[in-house]
């Protein structure tokens, strides 16, 4: 079952596909998907990318979520498995396990700053 996650690049609280779901989109052939629209219709590749509902790996993703992506590129990011933890001063999920920083709020990650300040110290000692 998706969740809603607030997606840093699109700056909103999108449906977010699990592995699972990721398969039945099956996002790999998008970027064909994609070409081939181009070549029936002699779209440029920014028209391709956006407004192109048709495409489907976005009717897949309606599908599940429910929810209308009207924009191609935005899906290869709408993955749970590429977010992080939680920030600890906003609540929003960080840009990646290893971010350093929140994207939504500017906040440090408190435990990267930790281990890290630590590693340095232990480092220092050596």
């Amino acid at each position: 079952m998706p969740q809603t996650i607030y997606c840093w690049r699109c700056k909103i609280d999108v449906p977010m596909l699990t592995e699972d779901e990721w398969q039945l989109v099956n996002p790999e052939t998008l970027l064909e998907q994609i070409k081939q629209y181009r070549k029936e219709t002699g779209a440029s590749l920014a028209e391709a990318n956006r407004n192109n509902t048709d495409l489907p790996a976005l009717v897949a993703y309606e599908r599940i979520t429910g929810f209308r992506e009207s924009h191609a590129n935005a899906l290869m990011h709408h993955r749970i498995k590429l977010y992080g933890p939680p920030c600890t001063a906003c609540g929003k999920k960080l840009r990646t396990s290893i971010a350093s920083f929140c994207a939504a709020c500017r906040a440090n990650r408190a435990d990267w700053v930790t281990s890290h300040a630590t590693a340095s110290t232990a480092e220092l000692r050596v």
